[in-house]
């Protein structure tokens, strides 16, 4: 399975709706709304949605020592 069944419906990534701004956009049914708004008439595009940044692994305060058992 390439998608998760549970995605949250938000019009920032819906198929009608375009992005005006990062807060608000366009959309076919309702006209301009708010990008973490959603509506009844949801459809999920997965083209539309940028997943999150990876967390960094950050080595500053490791020692060798952490690895050994």
């Amino acid at each position: 399975m390439l998608f998760r069944k549970d995605i949250e419906p938000r019009c920032a990534y819906c198929r009608y709706a375009g992005m005006l701004s990062a807060s608000e956009v366009t959309c076919a049914k309702k006209g301009v709304v708010s990008a973490e708004g959603s509506c009844r008439r949801f459809k999920y595009d997965p083209l539309k949605r940028v997943p999150p940044k990876p967390a960094r692994l950050m080595l500053r305060n490791v020692k060798d020592e952490d690895f050994q058992l």
